[in-house]
């Protein structure tokens, strides 16, 4: 019923071919340029960009400063305190007048096509949520493993032990899932979302196709592996409310899951 409610309350504000870019900064500078880029370049022409500025201390603003003077349709905000990138997201959130939201981590890069395939998907298939697959780059630029293929739908049974979506890939139609906001964690918020989307019987679709390329860095393969698992268990058993047991074995099967995303 709440979903409702909000479905009714937020549609009619929305701009309904809209397409608003979710992009969380902090010191992303060496990246920024071509990120930004990569949503110019996008074939679908009603598109916004709300960038949202997590008190980076690099060159972020200066870069985001110089594209809002070319592109009126770029939406910057400065938050003056470090938050963590759920309540970046989230300022954005309410920033963005779009219909659809798209998340675009500020170091990844979209191929032209994406927005339009992805939409079109959606329609084909009546569904308010969709995924691509992506391959993975180094800092500088160079694929380091090919596509990780993805399944052409997923739901929340299929998610609870499947790292299978990427936040960069990712496009939700709010006109059907309401207005959202990410739960406030330090760390996977963007999984979290998803779980909370899904679970009332939505399936996701995707496109096996890498149509995002995901900037990868030894800390990301490496050092918040544990970490990571821990939250996932915490998701499922504080928030998902499920049991321990089979929540363990979700786990198990999410690890196996994240680990060949990195290696497989």
């Amino acid at each position: 019923m709440e979903q409702n409610e909000n479905q009714t309350k937020n549609i009619k504000q929305y701009n309904n071919d809209l397409v608003s870019v979710i992009t969380s900064v902090y010191n992303a500078g060496h990246f920024l340029a071509k990120t930004i880029e990569s949503i110019i370049a996008q074939t679908y022409p009603n598109m916004e960009f709300v960038l949202v500025n997590d008190c980076s201390t690099d060159n972020s603003a200066e870069i985001i400063e110089e594209y809002q003077k070319r592109y009126p349709n770029i939406i910057y905000h400065f938050q003056a305190k470090n938050m963590g990138a759920g309540v970046t997201r989230n300022t954005a959130l309410e920033l963005a007048k779009g219909r659809y939201v798209a998340f675009l981590d500020s170091d990844d890069i979209w191929k032209p096509e994406k927005t339009v395939r992805q939409l079109e998907l959606m329609r084909q298939k009546n569904s308010p949520m969709s995924y691509t697959a992506i391959e993975m780059i180094d800092k500088t630029g160079k694929v380091v493993k090919s596509k990780r293929p993805v399944k052409n739908s997923i739901d929340y049974k299929l998610l609870l032990h499947n790292t299978m979506i990427a936040t960069s890939t990712v496009i939700i139609d709010r006109a059907v899932m309401g207005d959202f906001r990410m739960p406030i964690r330090r760390g996977g918020q963007d999984y979290a979302t998803w779980l909370k989307l899904l679970r009332n019987g939505v399936v996701a679709v995707g496109i096996n196709e890498a149509l995002v390329q995901y900037r990868v860095s030894s800390g990301s393969l490496s050092a918040n592996k544990l970490k990571s698992i821990k939250q996932v268990w915490e998701m499922q058993t504080q928030d998902e409310k499920i049991r321990r047991l089979p929540a363990a074995w979700h786990v198990i099967c999410f690890s196996f899951n994240a680990l060949k995303k990195y290696l497989g």
